[in-house]
């Protein structure tokens, strides 16, 4: 037994990567996973979502093991975190190595090396020619707030543009950006002002009952037709912040055009646009950023999640004409740590030496399956995605395209049962964000427990 848990026994975990997933010998949650669970209720924040009693003890690639010895698949990732897969050799050793010599100087203040040539390899990365700088902070929500703070301060200008189901993080000026879920802003009013929200080219539920392509992405023009025409002067708006694929609102990939336009519509005006890549960024949807799809480059890109493998890090890369806020303006004790910046360069480096390209491979393989699911499956609306940023929207009626909400919990609760772990995001979606080292195989034994379980979860509905 492990000295600080008596629960958990002590063994090798690299064996976890040899071992059959999913396995399940146990109810779930098990005798140890029950303990765990009466535990954090007693003494953790109710705040947190908690979709089902997984207790992890271990986790190596794309299998998770919880504490009472079951094993499951991940395709979800962490919320897409888990870029080269739980706890990669290369990265516990940057981490390791970098602990060993030091875990904290505070980068607001002094200088280490490897936040330097961490700025220098995202400047690189990120699109577009320009030379760019980039800021540190420790999570999506910290850099979309320093997002916020640079293009006003850059622009002098108040007002904001976002989209409806947009998530761009829980803390206030990121909550006043967000709009996926009504939970996540009941009770916070009020919020930053001069934020003003607009429908994200949402095609399979078009808000104004249009189809594309013969709506010319409507949705994008519209946004100066009406909003810049009528409410808020164009001279007066600092940023557009905008998902590249739409995460928590549904894994909604738009049209091409609609960043295309938007692109165009903020260099008429002098308005900024802001990519919010925190989920889309790092290879998930098969580039290393997700706007390089749209051939669009973006004034500040954000980043987080799949950057540094589940140490806590985010990063704004901002072109450095932009980043001209002065000295003690803006600043983090724990942003840009020195060993998250060691676990984000050594994540990077494994991205740049195959995985990316793995990961496009099998997000493609994924994909196949999906479609093949949905025709066989009436209770699949609709399937959407890039790479390994995949999603099923679940319907109740094909026809009317009524979320099918109950039906969409009740397959992930199954699946969990059957040792596959997967997330909801939007109405009725279930995502599909495993690891990018996940493998072929791996994808079909999911896919076959997906299968089995949409079709014991349709014969409920009569």
């Amino acid at each position: 037994m492990t000295a600080d848990n008596p629960l958990i026994p002590e063994e090798n975990h690299d064996d976890l990567l040899t071992m059959e997933a999913p396995f399940i010998q146990t109810e779930i949650p098990g005798p140890r996973g029950r303990a765990l669970v009466a535990e954090d209720h007693d003494w953790v924040s109710h705040s947190y979502i908690k979709e089902y009693p997984l207790v992890v003890h271990r986790a190596r690639g794309a299998v998770v093991e919880d504490v009472d010895g079951n094993r499951y698949l991940d395709f979800m990732g962490g919320v897409g975190v888990a870029t080269l897969g739980h706890s990669p050799p290369e990265v516990v050793e940057a981490i390791k190595a970098q602990a060993d010599r030091f875990l904290h100087i505070c980068g607001t203040d002094f200088y280490y090396s490897s936040m330097s040539r961490l700025a220098k390899t995202l400047a690189a990365l990120a699109p577009g020619k320009d030379k760019k700088m980039v800021y540190f902070g420790n999570s999506g929500a910290e850099v979309i707030e320093a997002a916020i703070k640079l293009a006003r301060y850059r622009t002098r200008r108040p007002h904001l543009l976002a989209f409806h189901g947009a998530f761009h993080g829980r803390t206030y000026g990121a909550l006043s950006l967000t709009s996926s879920k009504v939970a996540q802003r009941r009770g916070f009013a009020p919020f930053l002002p001069g934020v003003h929200h607009v429908p994200y080219a949402y095609c399979y539920r078009c808000p104004y009952g249009k189809t594309y392509p013969s709506c010319d992405v409507y949705c994008a023009d519209v946004i100066e037709r009406t909003l810049l025409n009528s409410m808020v002067p164009p001279d007066e708006v600092a940023a557009i912040f905008v998902e590249p694929v739409q995460g928590e609102g549904g894994y909604i990939v738009p049209p091409a055009e609609f960043h295309q336009k938007l692109r165009a519509m903020a260099d008429r005006h002098g308005i900024l646009l802001v990519a919010d890549e925190v989920q889309s960024g790092m290879g998930r949807t098969g580039k290393m950023f997700a706007m390089e799809h749209y051939d669009v480059v973006c004034d500040m890109v954000v980043t987080a999640k799949g950057l540094s493998s589940g140490m806590p890090l985010g990063a704004l890369i901002a072109r450095e004409d932009i980043m001209t806020w002065g000295r003690g303006s803006h600043g983090s004790t724990y942003g840009g740590n020195p060993v998250s910046c060691e676990s984000a360069l050594a994540t990077i480096h494994g991205l740049q030496n195959g995985v990316l390209e793995h990961g496009a491979d099998v997000g493609a393989h994924l994909a196949e399956h999906l479609q093949a699911l949905k025709e066989k499956h009436p209770l699949i609306g609709d399937v959407r995605g890039k790479g390994l940023m995949q999603g099923i929207e679940l319907v109740s009626d094909p026809v009317s395209r009524e979320p099918a909400d109950a039906e969409a919990d009740q397959v992930i609760q199954m699946a969990f049962q059957k040792g596959l772990l997967l997330l909801p995001c939007g109405e009725s979606v279930i995502r599909f964000s495993p690891p990018l080292v996940i493998t072929h195989e791996q994808i079909d034994r999911g896919m076959q427990i997906l299968d089995e379980v949409l079709t014991a979860v349709e014969k409920t509905m009569g």
